[in-house]
């Protein structure tokens, strides 16, 4: 009966702590189960973590000091059944802190996510270990002979929870390398068993998943094409996908390569063993965790160190990083973007429905083009495309049908229809610098009054505040109206557009995306074009 009772009050703290570790799990799983990412969202949500956790300790600890006091008075006074009455007294402790724990995590389960938790296989085996290592530690602390530091830990045991989940991560972390392996070597074998299979590579700080999309597109003419969907660039992803959906009857393999740390485009690589690279751009993206340029280029450049002697390298020409890049590199290339280069456009129209131009080929063919896509820079994407396309033999025809039948990407300058005759112009994928502008650029092509409701940029690092002030600057002279969301994060941008003499009265900064579509509703008309650019994700918060 007294083990009983101990159980009840041991496990109290861990069980309602396994209700709570769904928010910590979701944020784990959105930074691509990194340590360094899960930490850092950690610090920027630490109200939205520290205020679950204190009040399920505070519950923790009343329960415990009150079911105490009725066990013990139980114990010390002679009644009916005393050992029944302790054994409920715990039973009801138990009950009340872990029902705190769930309609903790309901709270947390029911609030809006851009990008939901997924129950993974991995998440599960995550969830296994964490089941062990809480429970464990809570029965060790449950059971220990109680001394002030041990009693102040079984107290505050609940505010150790995000530290814990990092404790079964790491123990859990051997199990998932070895599982990974196999799958790894697994689609490896899987992507060379087909010898006639045409693997190709896409990285650049920006423009990849676009450019994929597009040489899909059009190779789609020709060949029977499997690409990476969505925004699927890491080793995980990629190797889950080879799995599923690779057939026999593929043709042609396009693997999109995303990166946050030095090596891991290399890592992508070994998998995939590409024979054609495409290198889209280098330039200031993710550098929280980069932290310089120099360290981006040297990760994008892994894609042509790994191309095999006669394989072929198409560089996006930037007059910057990229060009020197193609300039340095001895195996096959082709060098894209401006008169002079091997592939390039001409006659270029550009309007708020689309894009009119000349291919451009070195060899003097020229196909005339047109495109449903928004902006200058989509007309960048096509041109690499058309140059890898031209490469594996399409002939002019083809090219032409399948630039003819692209549509835009899904938040990436996806114009959309709205009542009221308002134009809406979703281009909320994660931005950055270079990228921001571009679409300021549509944004301003358009008639009519141009809105732009937007966060600004995030995971810049250091620089994040100088690049937002300059993206304010820019926006000054192509909106009429600016929502920023967020206060503190958009007073850079907001600095921007003062500087540039913008209205103040046409400045409104609000705290959610949820209030400014309602501020839109209250102020937009027939003929407006909205613009979303950029959006926060889940896992970000001002604090």
């Amino acid at each position: 009966m007294e083990n009983l009772v101990n159980i009840f009050l041991a496990l109290q703290a861990p069980v309602a702590m396994l209700f709570v570790s769904r928010q910590l799990m979701h944020y784990f799983q959105l930074e691509s189960y990194q340590f360094q990412g899960y930490f850092r969202t950690l610090w920027r949500q630490k109200k939205k973590v520290i205020v679950p956790l204190l009040l399920l300790t505070a519950v923790h600890i009343a329960a415990y000091l009150v079911s105490t006091y009725f066990i013990y008075q139980t114990h010390d006074i002679r009644t009916e059944n005393p050992e029944i009455k302790r054994i409920l007294y715990a039973g009801i402790s138990f009950l009340l802190v872990a029902a705190m724990g769930f309609l903790l995590r309901r709270q947390a389960k029911s609030a809006p996510a851009k990008k939901p938790f997924v129950v993974t296989s991995r998440v599960k085996r995550l969830y296994a270990v964490h089941l062990i290592v809480v429970v464990g530690i809570g029965l060790l602390i449950g059971f220990a002979q109680m001394n002030l530091p041990l009693l102040l830990l079984y107290f505050f045991y609940p505010l150790l929870l995000p530290l814990v989940v990092a404790l079964s991560a790491v123990l859990a972390l051997p199990i998932e390398k070895m599982i990974f392996r196999m799958y790894f070597k697994d689609a490896e074998k899987k992507l060379l068993q087909n010898k006639w299979l045409i693997r190709i590579g896409i990285t650049g700080s920006y423009g990849k998943t676009s450019t994929k999309f597009v040489l899909n597109t059009i190779l789609s003419q020709k060949y029977n094409v499997l690409c990476t969907p969505a925004s699927f660039n890491t080793p995980m992803g990629v190797t889950r996908i080879v799995r599923e959906r690779l057939q026999p009857s593929h043709q042609v393999f396009i693997g999109e390569m995303g990166a946050r740390h030095v090596g891991e485009i290399k890592e992508l690589c070994n998998l995939v063993h590409p024979e054609i690279g495409i290198l889209t751009a280098v330039g200031p993206q993710h550098l929280d965790t980069f932290r310089t340029i120099e360290r981006i280029e040297k990760t994008k450049y892994e894609l042509i160190e790994a191309l095999p002697e006669d394989s072929y390298a198409v560089f996006l020409n930037d007059d910057g990083i990229v060009t020197r890049l193609y300039e340095k590199t001895e195996k096959p290339k082709c060098l894209v973007g401006r008169e002079g280069s091997e592939v390039w456009a001409e006659d270029v129209q550009v309007s708020a429905t689309g894009s009119s131009f000349m291919l451009c080929f070195k060899d003097g063919e020229k196909i005339p083009c047109e495109t449903r896509l928004l902006g200058e820079h989509n007309i960048l994407n096509i041109l690499t495309a058309a140059a890898v396309a031209k490469y594996l033999k399409l002939t002019g025809d083809q090219i032409a049908r399948g630039i003819a039948a692209l549509q835009p990407v899904e938040h990436r300058l996806q114009l959309l229809k709205s009542a009221g005759g308002v134009t809406v112009i979703d281009d909320a994928f994660n931005t950055n610098p270079r990228s921001a502008k571009k679409a300021l650029d549509v944004l301003k092509a358009f008639p009519g009054r141009r809105i732009i409701v937007t966060p600004g940029m995030v995971e810049l690092g250091a620089e994040e505040e100088k690049y937002n002030e300059e993206f304010g600057s820019y926006m000054a002279d192509c909106v009429d109206i600016a929502v920023l969301v967020g206060k503190k994060h958009t007073a850079p941008i907001v600095k921007g557009l003062q500087e540039k003499g913008f209205k103040a009265e046409n400045i409104h900064v609000v705290s959610s995306l949820d209030e400014a579509i309602r501020l839109n509703q209250t102020m937009l008309r027939s003929g407006d074009v909205v613009m979303y650019e950029n959006d926060l994700p889940d896992h970000y918060s001002e604090g």
